[in-house]
């Protein structure tokens, strides 16, 4: 029973006819079924439009350290470094429990004091 068998076009060892790789050199012989041997090369070219800068966060506002420590020593009570940083949820609920009953309050003047200055909030 001899099978049908062709030539390697790149290295020239006997392959089996329906052969579409070559076992000796590995290179393609044939073009797949259902493969055009014209179809087209596919060439994509991603182009980064990122136009962030470098070390700036997102969305946050810059906050001076001294401006917001004197609003919370003064003013914390009722939130005003708080709304001062944005963070007009938190100055509502300040607002309303008077500084988190002033445990809020005390800890918002030591954190201020440990942030660097200007900070993000």
């Amino acid at each position: 029973m001899s099978e049908e068998t062709k030539f390697c076009k790149y290295c020239g060892s006997q392959v089996y006819a329906d052969a579409v790789m070559c076992p000796n050199c590995g290179r393609q012989i044939e073009n797949l079924k259902g493969e055009k041997a014209d179809s087209p090369q596919i060439i994509i070219n991603n182009s980064n439009t990122n136009t962030n800068v470098a070390g700036q966060p997102y969305n946050v506002k810059c906050c001076n350290k001294w401006v917001s420590l004197a609003l919370c020593v003064f003013l914390g009570y009722l939130g005003a470094h708080k709304f001062y940083e944005g963070k007009t949820g938190k100055g509502i609920l300040y607002l309303f429990t008077v500084g988190l009953f002033g445990i809020g309050w005390i800890i918002d003047i030591i954190s201020i004091l440990t942030k660097p200055n200007p900070y993000y909030a």
